[in-house]
């Protein structure tokens, strides 16, 4: 069964009690796959329930990111569209006795996958988006998980991501986007080297949660892979503008998991420690 654990929740009532029932109808499809007769059932009348139900949600979502003027909504709805389009790509009609088990399952383990990452790595910042601190990408204390690794590891992404922002404002400097590229390709291959670090910490030390932590790596590690900086060549004028919401997106995930998952760790190690 797949739990809609309390790292799901993104702090607003009506999109978290949306994203259980997703859950719900999702491990009510698979309760019935256990007996494989069940398929064809699944794929013709829960399924299609499923989707509706998603549409629905998505609509609420966004009708939500309007009124707050969430800067992420664009990417929202292209990540909603995306996955609308996979799921009206699959041809119920062709699904026969021999097919309808195997179908059911490759259906229902991409939609689980697809809604885990899409709520730990686009839903959980929505309303997120804070204003700007005066210096915004300094490591402060406040950061720190008090495990010198980690820390450490934090303050280098911090550091990389300042450098992005730095180059960003750049006005002078010609043919900034390629090095912002490298940067982001610099970025992305930090954080996967962070975050097997600290997966393989907290796989030594036991930590109860790690399987909710690899879960919102990978969403995070997901969304960086996705940056497609080539979308540049379409904006003009509002290239600056993306490139700095898509910065601040990066920084405000980031924060928003070191304090609230994180730094669990610490707590987690200097309780086995003391």
């Amino acid at each position: 069964m797949y739990q809609f654990t309390e790292d799901c929740l993104i702090g607003i009532e009506e999109i978290d009690n949306e994203h259980r029932t997703l859950f719900q109808m999702i491990n009510e499809a698979f309760e019935l796959l256990s007996d494989r007769s069940n398929a064809p059932t699944v794929l013709k009348s829960l399924l299609p329930r499923l989707k509706e139900y998603a549409a629905t949600h998505f609509a609420h979502e966004e009708t939500y990111m309007e009124k707050i003027n969430d800067p992420e909504l664009p990417r929202q709805k292209k990540e909603h569209a995306a996955f609308t389009e996979k799921v009206t790509s699959y041809d119920l009609a062709s699904v026969t006795e021999e097919n309808a088990f195997s179908a059911a399952e490759e259906i229902l383990t991409f939609l689980v996958r697809w809604l885990y990452g899409h709520i730990l790595g686009s839903d959980i910042m929505i309303g997120k988006m804070a204003a700007q601190e005066a210096d915004t990408f300094a490591f402060t204390e406040k950061y720190m998980v008090g495990i010198e690794l980690i820390d450490n590891e934090h303050r280098r992404l911090f550091e990389i991501i300042a450098d992005v922002d730095k180059l960003i404002h750049e006005e002078l400097l010609h043919d900034k986007y390629d090095e912002i590229m490298r940067l982001l390709g610099e970025l992305k291959d930090y954080t996967e080297f962070h975050f097997e670090d600290e997966e393989s910490l907290m796989e030594r030390i036991h930590y109860p949660k790690l399987d909710i932590q690899r879960r919102a790596h990978s969403a995070f590690i997901e969304r960086l892979v996705g940056i497609n900086l080539s979308e540049l060549d379409d904006m003009d004028d509002n290239q600056q503008e993306y490139l700095l919401e898509l910065m601040a997106f990066l920084q405000n995930w980031l924060i928003n998991h070191i304090l609230k998952a994180d730094k669990l760790i610490g707590e987690y190690q200097r309780k086995l420690e003391g």
